[in-house]
């Protein structure tokens, strides 16, 4: 049996709408969505913590929970940026902990757990407490191609993950780079090596995406991430509905329901339609960019670049900073592309063609990554490089996370004060402390400006 993990709800819609779906959108399909027995309905983590706060006025526990009453049949998943939780830096392992187990308590059921750099130490935290929570942890191998991330190196990490306890392997292709031969030898090797469930994500970035899946699962994959058609292509996932049909045809034992895909699928288009008028569905987010298939560089992460220069009034140099950026890249030990790392490669790219020198002008989290800040990178970064950017600075040797204060959550507990009403407050607050504090705050006044209205309606 071919199984199907539908991601409208989180990376469809983040990759083609920046996460800008609020909940009383989607709330009337909830049920619906229930009823197709999918695998899993990836509902959470990614941008949607940060947007929630920042953009839609949303809690996102509360979201989250909503989610779960809509869908009490279906298993909810959430993507987890392993030490770095949901945010951009990494946390102390405590807070990791305490994040993961009031993700599984406010209803996640599988957590999709990732690393920038593909560093087991920075998974292995997560990891173990979602398995300690009752939940299901799904090994993510950050997927990218470089002259160090062969095929042993991909199994070796997939065997070090298994020994941690995950309940399945997720081959996560965030630029669309996976081809269909390298699918089908990838899959081939890791059912080879562990006795575990193999999940493939991918994006129609580069139009691979339908040949990939397909000789995935020739290969023996279990799970594929989908997205009901009005919300698939482009930069998001390939349709639920055309992979169903196919692979039904080509005689896989497929479970969806087939009319509640249409229905889901009905609901969606007067949405997709609304957000494309609006504007926040840019038709280029639906086009196929071939162009990652020569950098190696992911559409999203080709639009900041370009979107960074005309900032700075230095369009002309697109072309210069593209091909910056794979050397940039070299230097930096061929971390894969996907945040936080793809925005410091590309930032520091452009800054060396601005400057026209390179390592010139340095940021902070460059020089923090240099530091070994963000964990082990897959090979040495380059000597001369890293000696140009710390000066006398030593990089920092075992793992970052248990450098870091013991007391992060107490402290920001203090800080918040009658503002958080629970936990989750103050992890929200740990985790974008302005955005969660203003957040807060708001909600507050409202509620103290609801209840005075209320007691003078009384009187």
């Amino acid at each position: 049996m071919i199984q199907f993990t539908e991601t409208v709800l989180r990376d469809a819609n983040q990759s083609l709408i920046a996460t800008r779906l609020p909940f009383e959108k989607f709330e009337p399909i909830l049920s619906e969505m229930d009823k197709a027995d999918y695998y899993s309905c990836e509902v959470w983590g990614g941008a949607t913590f940060d947007v929630c706060l920042r953009f839609l006025n949303e809690d996102p526990w509360e979201r989250l929970r909503k989610i779960r009453k809509g869908m009490p049949n279906t298993k909810l998943q959430m993507l987890l940026r392993g030490q770095n939780i949901l945010g951009y830096a990494h946390y102390p392992d405590d807070i990791v902990r305490r994040f993961v187990r009031k993700s599984v308590e406010n209803g996640i059921d599988i957590i999709r757990i990732f690393d920038a750099l593909n560093d087991v130490d920075n998974l292995k935290v997560a990891i173990e407490e979602t398995v300690k929570s009752g939940a299901m942890a799904s090994g993510a191998i950050s997927y990218t191609i470089s002259p160090v991330h062969t095929l042993d190196n991909y199994v070796k990490l997939v065997k070090e993950m298994a020994s941690m306890g995950v309940g399945s392997i997720c081959i996560k292709d965030m630029a669309g780079l996976l081809t269909p031969k390298n699918a089908y030898d990838l899959v081939s090797a890791i059912k080879d090596a562990v006795d575990l469930p193999v999940v493939m994500h991918t994006h129609c970035t580069t139009g691979l995406a339908f040949m990939t899946y397909l000789k995935g699962v020739e290969a023996g994959a279990d799970v594929i991430d989908t997205a009901i058609s009005p919300f698939s292509g482009g930069t998001s996932q390939p349709a639920t509905e055309t992979l169903s049909y196919t692979l039904r045809e080509l005689g896989y034992d497929i479970n969806l329901n087939k009319e509640a895909l249409h229905n889901i699928a009905a609901y969606f288009k007067p949405i997709r339609a609304e957000y494309l008028e609006n504007g926040t569905l840019n038709p280029i987010s639906l086009t196929t960019d071939t162009e990652c298939l020569q950098y190696q560089i992911p559409g999203g992460m080709l639009s900041n670049l370009l979107s960074q220069l005309k900032m700075l009034n230095a369009s002309d140099k697109f072309e210069e900073a593209l091909k910056e950026t794979p050397k940039v890249r070299e230097d930096m030990g061929f971390p894969p592309l996907v945040t936080p790392t793809s925005q410091l490669v590309g930032n520091m790219a452009v800054q060396n063609v601005l400057a026209g020198e390179r390592y010139k002008n340095v940021s902070s989290e460059i020089k923090a990554y240099c530091r070994g800040e963000y964990g082990k990178t897959p090979a040495p970064i380059n000597p001369e490089v890293r000696a140009k950017i710390l000066g006398d600075v030593k990089p920092i040797e075992g793992r970052y996370a248990e450098t870091l204060p013991a007391d992060t959550f107490e402290k920001a507990e203090e800080k918040l004060g009658d503002l958080a009403k629970c936990e989750e407050d103050v992890l929200s607050y740990i985790a974008f402390p302005s955005v969660a504090e203003k957040f807060l705050t708001d909600r507050k006044a409202k509620e103290e400006n609801i209840w005075t209205f209320s007691i003078e309606e009384v009187k």
